[in-house]
C-alpha cells in the first residue's frame, strides 16, 4: 500500500509507477533515513504522541533495521516501495506491528528527504575531506622530497622560467587545500535541520525542532519550512564545489599527461596506475590520469543538471527535485574515485631530476633575470627588457646562450653589464632573484613547505588522520 494511496480509487499506470519510484537510487540514503526517523521518535515521545514503551518499540526495530541491511541477502529487493522513506515504514511495520504507522505523525517526505540529503552531504564532505588530506599529504611528500631540484615554468605552454619542483607541486597544494576549505564552508551551510517542517507550512504537532537537531548534530533547525522543503541550493553547492575540485583534479591530470610524454620527460608513469595498448605492445598509456581528467567532465555535467532542474520551481516542493539525486550520488562518488588515484598516483610518480633540470638550461630561461638585473642598476625596466631581448636575438642567431656571451658583447646592448652578470645568470641566482613570499627563492620555498605541512596537520587532526 502506498504511503498516499487512501485518496485514490484507480491504480496507478504500471509503467508510470515503475518510472517514478526512487527507491532504486535513494536507497542509498538508508542510513541518514534511520537516523532522522530515530530523532523524529524522540521528538514524538516528548511531545507525548507516542509512548516510552512506543518510542522503545520503534527505536529498537529502527536499529534493527540499520543492522540488517548490510547483512541480509536482497535485503533492500522490494518491488513496491517507492522510495526510502516508504521502505523504511514498510520494514518497521512488519517488524512491530502497528505501532509502527505512529512514526509518520507530525511528518512528511518533504522535510524527511531533505533532511536525509543534508545528512548524505555532510557525511560525504567529511569523507571527500578526509581523502583530500591524504592527497595534500602525497603533494607534500614528493615536494620535500624534491625540494632542491628545478624544472620550467610554462606560460602559454612556453618555457618562461626555471622554477623549484617543490614550488610547482605548492600549486596543486594551494588549489586542493582551497577545495577543501569550500567544502568545509559548504558544510557549515548545509548544517541544518529541515524537520518539524512538515510537508511545506510546518509541523502540526508541537514537536521539539531543537531536540531534533541537536539529536542529529545539526546546527540548529532551518528557519522557514517552505525553504526548508523545497530548495536543494545546498545541494547545487556541493556539487558547484565538487566541480571546481574537478577542475583542479583534471588540469593536475592534464600536466602530469603532458610531462610523461617522451617530448618531455620530466616524470615516468607508476605501472599500477597505467595501462598497456592491445595493438602497440611498447605503449604504457596514463590511463589513470586521462579518465580523472574525462571523470570532471561528467561532473560538470552533474552541476548543470542541478542547476537546471531547480532554476523554474515554484515554492514549495514539486517531484523535479527527485531528479537532483542521482546527479548528486555520481558527483560525489565520483570525486571520492578520483582522490583516492590522484594520491597512489602522486606517491608513486618518479620525478627526471635530471632531464627537468636540463630543460632550465637552454631557451633562455635566465633572460628575465638578466632583464632584472639591469633593472637593479637604474635602467629603466622597458629598455632593460628590450637589451636582453636584442642579446636573446643575437644569441638565437649564433647559437648560444646568453651567458656564452663575451662581456663586450653584452656590451652591444647596455653598457650597464658587468662581470659578475655571469653569477647572475647561474641557476641559483636566478631562482633567488625571486625573493618575495609566494616566490620560488629557495628559502621562501623551504617556508612555504613549512606553512603547509602546519595547515595539514590541522586537517589530518579534524579527521583523525596523520602523516
Amino acid at each position: 500500500m502506498k504511503m498516499w494511496s487512501g485518496r485514490f480509487r484507480e491504480p496507478l499506470d504500471s509503467h508510470f509507477e515503475e518510472w517514478q519510484r526512487s527507491f532504486p537510487f535513494d536507497y542509498k540514503l538508508l542510513r541518514y533515513e534511520i537516523a532522522a526517523s530515530q530523532a523524529h521518535a524522540q521528538a514524538l515521545q516528548a511531545a507525548g504522541i507516542i509512548t516510552q514503551s512506543e518510542f522503545a518499540q520503534i527505536n529498537a526495530a529502527l536499529e534493527e533495521i540499520n543492522k540488517s541491511s548490510g547483512h541480509v541477502a536482497d535485503f533492500f529487493h522490494d518491488p513496491e516501495a517507492e522510495d526510502v522513506h516508504h521502505f523504511v515504514e514498510k520494514k518497521l511495520v512488519a517488524l512491530i506491528g502497528e505501532t509502527g504507522k505512529k512514526l509518520h505523525s507530525g511528518r512528511s517526505r518533504n522535510e524527511q528527504i531533505a533532511t536525509d540529503l543534508r545528512l548524505f552531504i555532510r557525511d560525504t564532505i567529511d569523507h571527500l575531506r578526509s581523502l583530500l588530506a591524504d592527497l595534500l599529504d602525497a603533494l607534500l611528500e614528493r615536494a620535500e622530497e624534491v625540494k632542491t631540484s628545478v624544472m620550467p615554468a610554462y606560460t602559454h605552454l612556453q618555457r618562461a622560467e626555471p622554477v623549484l619542483t617543490a614550488h610547482w607541486l605548492l600549486a596543486y597544494f594551494e588549489m586542493f587545500w582551497r577545495d577543501g576549505e569550500r567544502l568545509l564552508d559548504c558544510r557549515e551551510r548545509a548544517n541544518e535541520c529541515p524537520l518539524g517542517s512538515g510537508a511545506v507550512a510546518g509541523a502540526t504537532l508541537p514537536l521539539d525542532r531543537e531536540l531534533v537537531s541537536h539529536a542529529l548534530g545539526f546546527a540548529r533547525p532551518t528557519a522557514n519550512s517552505m525553504d526548508a522543503t523545497s530548495d536543494r541550493d545546498f545541494a547545487i553547492e556541493f556539487v558547484n564545489t565538487v566541480s571546481l575540485l574537478g577542475i583542479h583534479l583534471s588540469r593536475w591530470a592534464e600536466e602530469f599527461i603532458l610531462f610523461a610524454t617522451q617530448e618531455y620527460g620530466f616524470i615516468t608513469l607508476p605501472q599500477a596506475y597505467s595501462t598497456g595498448s592491445s595493438a602497440m605492445p611498447q605503449k604504457q598509456n596514463p590511463d589513470s590520469l586521462e579518465l580523472i581528467r574525462g571523470k570532471a567532465a561528467r561532473t560538470f555535467g552533474n552541476q548543470v543538471a542541478l542547476l537546471t532542474a531547480v532554476k523554474g520551481l515554484p515554492l514549495a516542493y514539486n517531484k523535479d527535485l527527485q531528479e537532483l539525486q542521482e546527479p548528486l550520488f555520481e558527483a560525489a562518488s565520483t570525486a571520492g574515485h578520483c582522490l583516492k588515484i590522484a594520491a597512489g598516483f602522486m606517491r608513486q610518480v618518479t620525478f627526471n631530476r635530471e632531464r627537468m633540470q636540463s630543460a632550465c638550461e637552454s631557451g633562455f630561461m635566465n633572460a628575465m633575470a638578466a632583464a632584472t638585473y639591469l633593472a637593479r642598476r637604474g635602467v629603466p625596466f622597458r629598455q632593460a627588457h628590450e637589451a636582453v631581448a636584442q642579446a636573446v636575438q643575437k644569441c638565437i642567431a649564433l647559437e648560444c646562450e646568453l651567458e656564452q656571451l663575451a662581456l663586450h658583447e653584452l656590451h652591444e646592448f647596455s653598457p650597464a653589464f658587468e662581470l659578475d652578470i655571469y653569477e647572475h645568470l647561474k641557476m641559483q641566482a636566478v631562482l633567488a632573484c625571486h625573493d618575495v613570499p609566494g616566490g620560488t627563492a629557495p628559502h621562501h620555498v623551504q617556508q612555504a613547505l613549512k606553512v603547509a605541512r602546519e595547515k595539514l596537520a590541522t586537517m589530518q587532526e579534524a579527521h583523525g588522520t596523520h602523516a
